[in-house]
Formats: structure tokens, C-alpha cells, sequence
């Protein structure tokens, strides 16, 4: 089946899909979280194969984005079943006006339609996206990178599966069969037949769907994310937030990309970094942090000189870009100039330091001592998440359900004539 023939079959399954209840819907997603646990062995062997083909062509870090384990099928289908305990987005009257002529004015929340989601080797995107698209009552396209088309395409028929059995119609999930750039960009140009879309994966295909899309189209993902450590942290705290931000699992868009620390305690902190990063899982057998340093923290702990892109590069790796500035305010000047406007947290026992750090930090998500790593739908609170949009308009961070709505009016008269 062509793209464009998948598309049309998309559209023709928008009206089943937003005249589902909630009942319906949600009884859909257990049965596709069912599915999913039923055909485990099927999506491990599908995974097997991809993995097999990947080795040797991508990195470490990526085989992890890629790698699918039981427990790992048994998270997604259990991120599906949260879906369906959430509440139904569609319907819901966001505001009511009656005004003086008797018109009764309603704001109601609705389905977007056909949603299509370009992503990369990263296989439990291909359910959440189809759990919150089939929560909100919209049909997804879906086109995921070629190293892991085995695995989601196995995915895919489970949770077609789920949705035949709870007699919604299985177009309401879709995975493009054509591999090719081709498809990507016939999404992007699918003008009348996609209704938005968003685009999961690096600065190379965010700036392709931002420069090509001629339909709706939401930035997300990359993330060039800083942890500030200030003059008045908790030095403990702050190692700890480091290393989890860095290392808890640093090809994801929430990891922390940059270290920015006080000049006034850069001498006590950023051996205490080294030691966490490099000398501690050395120790561990673990994989070591990669330290790009400026001048200044050259000064104080040893590692790679950082170059001039060095600050500006989603490593999504075991690589740390570490400067050291002068205070607060310089380090809210350095992320305004190389941040993403995804997630940035400063350190810091000092409620000043932090409402100026909160205030004047232009990114979707920005922490006061915590981690960057909770920027995240399930994290949050919104089940799971169909991206994290880095944009202002319509959706900011975490997207879930709220987020794949519209909205339209609703006008209720007895004769009124203008």
C-alpha cells in the first residue's frame, strides 16, 4: 500500500474514531494492551532482527533506544492501559456564554483527525502514539525510522489486533510501509489528508518537517538541555541531579547536555562531577562521561577541551559539555543563547537565585533542584506522551491527550437573526 493510499484509508476511519465514546475507546486500548502482551514472542523476534541489523551501525546508547525486552512490551502495554483510565478529552465543554439575545455558546473539545507522527528507532513511540491518539479519538499515521520498522510493524499488527477485537476499525492505526525519505516527505505535504504533524527525533528531521510541512506541524524533541549549579547549591543534591540527568539514560531528548556551574564553587563541585561521571562507574564497570570543558573548568578537573559546537550539540551520548560562569545571571544568558527551550533545571538553596532562574528561562520545562529527566507525559501525569513540543502555539512540553484536541463552537438558538 502506497502512503497516499494509507492516508485516504486514514481519513475514512476519522468518523468511527471521533463518534467513539469512551467506553468504546477505552475498551479498545485494553484490548490493544492485551494484544500487545499476548504477541510478545512475535515483537521480540521482530526485534531480534532489527537489532541484528543494527550492530556495528549505531551506537551503543541508540541499540538501547531500539532494544525491546518482556519487560519492556509489558511497560507499553501497561502505558496503553493508563491511557484508557484517563478521562475522555473529547466533549468536554471548555466554555459556556449565553448572551443577552438567548444564544447559548459552547466551546467543545474535539478530535484533530488524521495525526501523523514521524519518529525514529525508538519502538514503544509506535504505542503510546497509537493509545493517546485512540484516547482522543483520532486516527495516526505513523512512519518510524527504518532501523526499527521489524519491531513496529509487529507492534502495530498486535494493536490492530486489540482494535478489530473491540470492533473499532484497525485504519485507526497505521505504520507506512515505504521506508524511503519519499514517505516522510509525502507526509509533510499530505495537505488535506493529515491534520497535524509531529515529528520525534533529531535537529535534522525537525528542521526538514519545519522547513517542508505545507500542513500543521509541532516541533519536538531535540534537547539541548543545562543543569545551572549555583553559588548557593547543595553540593550533594546537585552531584546527584547531575548524574541522573546525564547518565540515567542519555539518548533521550530529557537528558542533560550541559553542565553550567558557579564560579564560586566550580572548585569544590566539579572534581565531585568527575568523580560521579568518570571515576565512580569506571570503578562500576560502567560506561564514563565524556567531560568537554571550557577554559575555567579546565582549569580545575582534567578532560576534553570543548570545542565550539560543543555547546550547542545534542550528544544524546556519554558526553557532558561543562562551563563556568560568572553567576545566575550569566548562566540564564548562556542557555538563552544554545538552549532548545526544552528542559533546564538550576540547583540552588537560594529562593532568589530561583525565581530569577524560573522567570527569565524561556523553555518548556524548567526545574527548580530536579532532574531534567521528568520531562515526560507518563512523569507528569498525562498517562503517556506523543511528543514534547519545544513550540509556544497550540502545545508546550509534554504532550498527551488535552494537547490532540481541537476545539469548536457549538451554537444553540431559538430563531435569533442577526
Amino acid at each position: 500500500m502506497t502512503t497516499r493510499e494509507m492516508l485516504v484509508q486514514a481519513q475514512s476511519a476519522k468518523a468511527a474514531l471521533a463518534c467513539a465514546g469512551a467506553e468504546k475507546k477505552s475498551a479498545a486500548l485494553l484490548a490493544m494492551a492485551d494484544s500487545l502482551e499476548r504477541n510478545t514472542e512475535s515483537i521480540l523476534f521482530a526485534n531480534a532482527q532489527d537489532m541484528d541489523a543494527a550492530r556495528g551501525s549505531m551506537s551503543e546508547v541508540m541499540l538501547d533506544r531500539l532494544a525491546l525486552d518482556a519487560g519492556r512490551i509489558g511497560a507499553m502495554a501497561e502505558g496503553v492501559r493508563q491511557a484508557a483510565a484517563l478521562a475522555d478529552p473529547v466533549g468536554q465543554v471548555l466554555r459556556r456564554v449565553e448572551r443577552p439575545n438567548g444564544l447559548v455558546i459552547e466551546r467543545v473539545s474535539v478530535p484533530l483527525g488524521v495525526v501523523a507522527i514521524i519518529y525514529e528507532s525508538r519502538p514503544n513511540v509506535t504505542s503510546d502514539a497509537a493509545a493517546l491518539a485512540v484516547k482522543s479519538g483520532n486516527v495516526c499515521v505513523l512512519r518510524c525510522g527504518k532501523e526499527a520498522w521489524r519491531s513496529c510493524n509487529a507492534i502495530v499488527t498486535a494493536l490492530r489486533e486489540g482494535l478489530e477485537k473491540a470492533g473499532l476499525p484497525e485504519t485507526a492505526v497505521n505504520l507506512v510501509q515505504d521506508i524511503s525519505r519519499d514517505s516522510a516527505r509525502e507526509l509533510m505535504t499530505a495537505s488535506g489528508l493529515v491534520d497535524l504533524l509531529i515529528p520525534r527525533g533529531g535537529a535534522g528531521l525537525i528542521r526538514a518537517c519545519v522547513e517542508n510541512a505545507t500542513v500543521p506541524c509541532i516541533q519536538t524533541g531535540t534537547g539541548i538541555c543545562h543543569v545551572y549549579v549555583d553559588a548557593a547549591a547543595d553540593l550533594e543534591k546537585a552531584a546527584a541531579i547531575v548524574n541522573n540527568a546525564k547518565t540515567s539514560r542519555p539518548s533521550v531528548c530529557n537528558a542533560e547536555e550541559v553542565l553550567l556551574v558557579h564560579e564560586a564553587v566550580a572548585a569544590r563541585f566539579l572534581p565531585m562531577v568527575k568523580k560521579a561521571l568518570v571515576d565512580d562507574r569506571a570503578a562500576q564497570g560502567k560506561p564514563t562521561v565524556e567531560l568537554r570543558l571550557d577554559s575555567r573548568a579546565a582549569a580545575v578537573i582534567p578532560g576534553v577541551p570543548a570545542g565550539p559546537a560543543d555547546f550547542d550539540t545534542e550528544f544524546l551520548d556519554y558526553i557532558l559539555a561543562v562551563g563556568v560562569v560568572k553567576d545566575v545571571e550569566a548562566a540564564v544568558e548562556h542557555i538563552a543563547r544554545h538552549s532548545t527551550g526544552h528542559s533546564d533545571a538550576i540547583v540552588t538553596e537560594d529562593p532568589a537565585a530561583a525565581a530569577l532562574f524560573t522567570a527569565q528561562v524561556d523553555s518548556a520545562a524548567v526545574y527548580v533542584n530536579a532532574s531534567t529527566r521528568f520531562t515526560d507525559g507518563g512523569e507528569f501525569g498525562l498517562g503517556c506522551e506523543i511528543g514534547i513540543s519545544t513550540q509556544k502555539l497550540h502545545a508546550r512540553g509534554p504532550m498527551g491527550l488535552e494537547e490532540l484536541c481541537s476545539y469548536k463552537y457549538i451554537v444553540r438558538g431559538n430563531g435569533q437573526v442577526r
